[in-house]
């Protein structure tokens, strides 16, 4: 099932995921046809239980669809609606074939069906036409809210991809459930941070191809740059780096098997710890190899590269997840560190606050 879904994702974003697609994208242009292509597909709901009108698959299984999505840089809320979809079918919700936003971040009251609050990085925010978020602390719920009912104060991450700031205030619900027992009240920023592992490694691997390719075609006192031992040493670095993020993102995706799932902070922290640290080092060495021509528009280099800035620091920077890493070992004492190794989970787990910085 995961290499029919990976497969399937390629052949319809190598079509329609133009350098041309993306720099339209960024001016400001939402692409219908686009996502139209990704809801014939069926990916939109693929994570959603097959009774909520999904597919029922698991988030190993999607792994590669959202790696995929990174490679592309698919300018399109398709890895979020994924979650979003997935959370809304773990509370018995309907699924949505349509894109959705998440907000990891912000804070919302619900009083009487009623929700006030602040969303902020809100994935295509503008665009969107429902939110799904967590609110209320004691007792919390999942919401489902329509955009249209917030004032957006637009914004852009260095990708220059929508990140907005929805403001409610007492917006009407469009519906909502309880936050099962089994899912943190953290969960979309956990879910979050994971996704970005994987879009993480898909771009790193998009930047090793076009890495590879352009220092065998650059010809330099008369012998192609790759022959040269010092290059030759950095591409194997980032290769490196490339293949680390992506056994640690799909180790993060196994780890959740069932829809939404409880997700695991152990094998997510240390995919997001991974991944931002390979994005930074790989993304400079494949800039240094390129050198100027890397940074000009017409490239395709910096398409990935800024991307692998942004989403480094999006669901929590590398600093904010060893952090919270440390402090849920340290928490568990050191007679829990091997074995919560060897299992890959922690038994005690440690919400701590500033997670989302």
């Amino acid at each position: 099932m995961k290499a029919i879904f990976e497969s399937t994702i390629e052949r319809v974003l190598i079509d329609t995921v133009t350098p041309d697609l993306l720099h339209r994208c960024e001016a400001g242009e939402w692409s219908s046809p686009l996502w139209s292509a990704l809801e014939e597909s069926g990916f939109a709901v693929a994570a959603a239980p097959e009774v909520a009108g999904g597919a029922g698959a698991s988030w190993d299984d999607l792994f590669g669809v959202v790696r995929v999505a990174g490679r592309y840089c698919l300018p399109a809320p398709l890895p979020e609606t994924l979650l979003a979809n997935a959370l809304l079918g773990e509370c018995g919700l309907d699924a949505i074939n349509a894109p959705l936003g998440i907000a990891g971040s912000g804070r919302l009251t619900l009083a009487q069906g009623r929700v006030s609050g602040t969303l902020v990085d809100v994935p295509w925010g503008r665009e969107v036409r429902h939110v799904v978020a967590i609110a209320g602390a004691n007792e919390p719920m999942v919401v489902l809210l329509d955009a249209g009912d917030a004032q957006c104060t637009r914004r852009l991450n260095t990708a220059g991809e929508p990140r907005d700031e929805l403001r409610f205030e007492r917006a009407a619900c469009v519906s909502c459930a309880p936050l099962p027992s089994d899912l943190q009240p953290d969960a979309l920023h956990l879910g979050g941070a994971m996704l970005r592992c994987a879009q993480i490694a898909g771009a790193l691997q998009a930047i090793v191809d076009l890495t590879v390719r352009y220092s065998t075609e650059r010809v330099q006192f008369g012998k192609s740059i790759a022959s040269f031992q010092a290059l030759q040493q950095q591409i194997a670095v980032l290769a490196e780096h490339a293949a680390a993020t992506a056994v640690a993102a799909e180790c993060a995706f196994a780890s959740s098997l069932n829809g939404a799932g409880c997700f695991a902070m152990l094998p997510i922290a240390a995919a997001k710890i991974c991944a931002g640290e390979a994005a930074s080092i790989g993304a400079a060495i494949a800039h240094t190899v390129h050198g100027a021509i890397g940074f000009t528009h017409e490239h395709a280099l910096h398409s990935s590269t800024r991307r692998l800035w942004s989403w480094r620091s999006e669901f929590g920077n590398t600093t904010a997840w060893a952090q919270r890493l440390g402090t849920a070992i340290c928490a568990g004492g050191s007679p829990a560190l091997w074995p919560a190794i060897t299992a890959g989970r922690l038994d005690r787990y440690v919400q701590t606050k500033g997670a989302a910085a």
